[in-house]
């Protein structure tokens, strides 16, 4: 199964809908077959993604400056919390029971700084009546993970 597949476009539009009434993110588009979500308050451009990469769908969150990546690693760090125990507890709180998800932290060849993780949706089951639902979940929780990190709710600061 290829990214373009009519079941891909599917699931990202059923995705893009639960995303838009969730009403955390800012403008919410579907570009190049990946879902993408301004993040509403961010001090600088972040988006948080859903999308293909090889044959996996991943959902992340991704910023081209580096200040805003340091300012999440240093609550990190300052904190003591992981950013996978972050992540777990806002997707049981979402309802979610496919365990934890891994975050892979690194700069991608676009020259973005990017948090992801691999969804636990095989391409081939995207058509799936709950595979919306659990990527949406893990969107969600990835906003709630880092809404609060960092200069990700700088934004608000300034209203």
């Amino acid at each position: 199964m290829t990214a373009t597949t009519p079941s891909l476009t599917t699931l990202l539009e059923r995705v893009r809908s639960l995303a838009v009434d969730a009403g955390v993110f800012g403008r919410v588009t579907i570009q190049a077959n990946e879902l993408l979500c301004e993040a509403a308050a961010s001090a600088e451009p972040a988006h948080y993604r859903l999308g293909m990469d090889g044959d996996r769908l991943w959902v992340s969150l991704t910023m081209a400056d580096r200040w805003l990546s340091e300012s999440i690693e240093s609550d990190l760090m300052h904190t003591g919390d992981s950013m996978e125990e972050l992540l777990e507890e806002e997707l049981v709180e979402l309802g979610f029971d496919h365990g934890p998800l891994p975050i892979e932290h690194f700069r991608s060849d676009a020259r973005l700084f990017t948090f992801r993780s691999p969804l636990p949706i095989e391409i081939e089951h995207v058509a799936a009546p709950n595979a919306a639902e659990t990527a949406a979940t893990c969107l969600l929780a990835y906003e709630a993970c880092f809404r609060n990190l960092g200069d990700m709710s700088a934004g608000n600061d300034e209203e």
